[in-house]
């Protein structure tokens, strides 16, 4: 079965955000992710890993302003020096952090307007050879418009048609099972036809982005083709708990 990361933005809430490390790794997992590090210092989280024995999966690059509704910065033509910005600082934490990979979010605008389009093409660009040079991979994600409405990108044929075309070898698809089974269903298949792209994989039960195996998907089965696809990184439990994290961690053992 895949190695999983536990998702500490999400996961784990019972806590504090600095000591849900400990919990995760006292729950089986050897790996972490979250959406964002940067209300802390880098140090500080490097020893929260340190400390629990603990692999950095992932985490993003800085959104905006996530809680005035930024959701990314790469295809806002008026925000390119703030892009460059977030790009340094997030390389800064990535090499302290010693994350492998970061996500680059893509930010809400029109996904057919010229400008926004040019912009994600050159922020990706920019992006792929920042991380690169300091041995940091880049992900991008294709979200669903049910769970953030207006996200530029939005479909996976047209992520996976921006990373061939920019054809960066440090450019890859971060494949959530979530967002694919709700804009395009076909999850084994995809898995299958996209593997030589992906670069990173999340998991949360359909339609609820709940606990694995408590939706429509066959989550096992599914864990069992990430194998098959010869995927070797993390998977990151990017689900929110129906309660207490630990109450429902019995899909995981199961694993």
């Amino acid at each position: 079965m895949p190695k999983f990361a536990a998702n500490l933005t999400l996961m784990f809430n019972e806590l504090p955000f600095l000591d849900r490390f400990k919990a995760a790794a006292h729950a089986g997992f050897g790996a972490v992710e979250y959406l964002f590090p940067y209300d802390y210092q880098p140090q500080l989280i490097a020893e929260k890993l340190a400390d629990a024995s603990l692999q950095q999966a992932l985490f993003n690059m800085p959104p905006g302003d996530w809680a005035a509704g930024d959701r990314g910065l790469a295809s806002l033509p008026e925000r390119k020096t703030e892009f460059r910005e977030s790009l340094s600082k997030a390389v800064s934490y990535a090499t302290i952090i010693r994350t492998p990979l970061l996500h680059m979010m893509a930010g809400l605008a029109p996904s057919d307007h010229p400008d926004a389009i040019a912009t994600y093409r050159d922020n990706l660009r920019r992006a792929a050879d920042g991380t690169g040079e300091n041995g940091i991979g880049l992900v991008i994600e294709p979200i669903n418009r049910r769970d953030m409405p207006g996200y530029f990108l939005n479909d996976f044929d047209r992520t996976v048609d921006l990373i061939h075309n920019l054809d960066h070898p440090n450019v890859r698809l971060q494949f959530d099972i979530y967002h694919r089974q709700i804009m395009h269903g076909d999850v084994i298949k995809a898995l299958r036809d996209l593997a030589s792209v992906i670069g990173h994989i999340q998991v949360a039960s359909v339609p609820w982005r709940q606990e694995p195996t408590t939706g429509e998907l066959n989550d096992l089965l599914i864990f069992r083709e990430i194998d098959a696809i010869g995927y070797r990184g993390f998977v990151g439990c990017e689900y929110r708990p129906m309660g207490k994290t630990e109450d429902g961690l019995s899909w995981f053992q199961r694993v």
